[in-house]
């Protein structure tokens, strides 16, 4: 009698524990969606340097107005800006070969390089200079008639200039073209070269630099706007980058850039 007790007990609770419920699996959580990542775009900046618009400074910290004035615009407009030395002379194919995404460094907006880029709004006005030694008497008339050697960086509006005044009747100079506007102005002092054709905000610079230099004569050629440069095809770029030039020039940190940087 007991073993059939035992065996009837066992049994129901054989019975009892199939009937349990299997323990609930946690609900799994919702997959997480991944966060979006903010777009970074190649600023294309001259080479040689380019103060105080867009340079390298001794600590290797890519500065500059025009850098500066970028990364707040990308801030503004959804994107970040990655900065890339490239020769000036090539850069304008670098930015058609994709290798960067736009040219923020100082460029003059001529006609002849509009065919090629898309420039933004101008946000600068520059004129061509020549720097000599500050000892030098001539005129810039006598520089560019009697011999002397004009130094000038390449694939630049002044190197454009002073190449086609070099073949009109009368003139009679020697252009050297360097791959920075810094080595030109290495050879001026140990006479290699007699004097140095520059935009007038390197100028500028230069003369804060060096005290024995001083602009020599302004170059009878129009002024120039700075603009911004994108490729051709790059619209939506282009529209962000002048929304936010906008912005920029309206808010009060457009003015303590132009006082860091000293441009007018």
């Amino acid at each position: 009698m007991k073993r059939l007790v035992l065996f009837a007990v066992l049994a129901l609770g054989l019975v009892l524990g199939g009937c349990e419920k299997a323990p609930e699996k946690a609900p799994e959580k919702a997959a997480e969606k991944p966060a979006v990542e903010e777009k970074v775009l190649v600023n294309g900046i001259d080479g040689g340097g380019f103060p105080p618009y867009a340079f390298v400074d001794k600590e290797g910290k890519t500065v500059g107005f025009d850098v500066e004035a970028i990364e707040w615009i990308g801030k503004k407009m959804g994107f970040k800006v990655k900065h890339q030395p490239v020769e000036w002379s090539a850069i304008i194919p670098a930015l058609e070969a994709k290798k960067i995404d736009m040219i923020c460094s100082g460029m003059s907006a001529t006609a002849e390089r509009a065919q090629r880029v898309s420039f933004s709004d101008p946000y600068y006005k520059v004129t061509q200079v020549l720097v000599v030694k500050g000892d030098n008497k001539a005129t810039l008339e006598q520089m560019l008639t009697t011999g002397k050697k004009i130094g000038v960086q390449r694939g630049t509006v002044t190197a454009k200039y002073l190449e086609e005044q070099s073949k009109k009747p009368g003139m009679k100079f020697k252009l050297v073209q360097y791959d920075s506007t810094d080595l030109s102005m290495q050879d001026l002092p140990i006479g290699r070269i007699d004097g140095s054709g520059m935009d007038s905000t390197i100028a500028k610079e230069v003369l804060k630099k060096d005290k024995n230099v001083k602009v020599g004569g302004t170059f009878d050629a129009a002024p120039e706007n700075y603009g911004y440069a994108v490729r051709k095809d790059d619209a939506e770029l282009l529209k962000k980058i002048n929304d936010g030039l906008k912005l920029l020039m309206a808010d009060p940190y457009w003015t303590e850039l132009k006082k860091k940087y000293d441009v007018d």
